[in-house]
């Protein structure tokens, strides 16, 4: 399994909410504002309020946000006041600047609007309590990966525990994949990390695309994700799996001008219902299988059921 991006873990990220939110700033509760929700870190977790006419943002030490991130042009984007709403205008940065993975010259902001620049991301809140919207933001963002919107790991694992004492207690089945985006390194090699966050968020979008609502789809780690498959036996979640794996290798992704193409290896573990099992020998069984995957070519689904 790959680190994470810029070296964070979840448990390290869920500390820093907890830290930020503690320490909110009574002034300007009501203000609408920014929140810094990736990457994970120091600033993760900050809030910008937004009182000016005019706000730049950027990484030079005279930006009204400063973003302390390579990836971050030193005066990128101005956020401006109008007619109590505000718009976001790039300054001709050198990796532009996205609105919920849009790139734009000027777009006015609606409440909960993602702005990206680089590889921050922060959060638009506009809403009548800011001050309540943020408090939400913070305990949201313990529970889900920021970058992708799908579950962390911590928030993963409690599913799968919480699943897993179902099935025992009402002896139903479960399967539980784990996967990971074969060669994505070459992918941040050749485009950017730029480029490689798109793909793990459009991967995920894809994703939702075959799984069942009542399936549970959370990041790992990295590049690597996994899938709670309530009431679902071993040849059922092969199948789903493999659907999977053939939607993601026709899919093309573009980002800007580039097109490209990723598959994915997956691993699966799955149990009946009438043994109990833990949490921590379903995913040694799932990534068992997923080594087995990688070692056998990538771009396939190993484990109990699979073709």
């Amino acid at each position: 399994m790959e680190n994470w991006p810029f070296g964070a873990t979840n448990v390290d990220a869920t500390q820093v909410l907890i830290q930020r939110s503690s320490a909110a700033l009574p002034t300007s509760l009501n203000q609408a504002c920014l929140v810094h929700i990736y990457p994970a870190g120091p600033q993760m977790g900050s809030r910008f309020a937004l009182s000016g006419e005019t706000v730049i943002v950027g990484r030079d030490f005279d930006c009204q946000i400063r973003l302390d991130d390579g990836s971050v042009s030193r005066r990128h984007a101005l956020i401006q006041s109008e007619d109590n709403e505000h718009a976001v205008i790039d300054l001709q940065s050198t990796n532009g600047t996205f609105v919920n993975g849009w790139r734009v010259e000027r777009r006015r902001l609606k409440d909960g609007d993602y702005l990206h620049t680089g590889n921050s991301i922060c959060r638009y809140l506009a809403g009548g309590n800011v001050e309540a919207q943020y408090h939400e933001e913070i305990r949201r963002l313990t529970a889900i990966d920021p970058l992708t919107d799908v579950q962390n790991r911590r928030s993963l694992m409690e599913t799968l525990g919480q699943e897993l004492a179902n099935a025992a207690r009402y002896r139903r089945p479960l399967a539980f994949a784990l996967f990971d985006v074969d060669h994505f390194k070459s992918v941040n090699d050749e485009f950017g990390h730029l480029c490689g966050d798109f793909a793990l968020r459009e991967l995920t979008r894809q994703i939702r695309l075959v799984i069942r609502q009542q399936d549970t789809l959370g990041r790992y780690g990295g590049e690597e994700f996994g899938i709670v498959l309530p009431d679902t036996h071993a040849h059922e979640a092969a199948a789903t799996v493999e659907r999977l794996r053939l939607h993601m290798e026709n899919h093309r992704f573009r980002y800007e001008d580039q097109t490209f193409s990723v598959t994915i290896s997956a691993g699966l573990s799955a149990i009946s219902g009438e043994d109990w099992i833990t949490t921590h020998e379903v995913i040694h069984q799932a990534d068992d299988f997923l080594r087995r995957a990688k070692a056998h070519g990538r771009n396939r689904v190993c484990g109990p059921g699979s073709f």
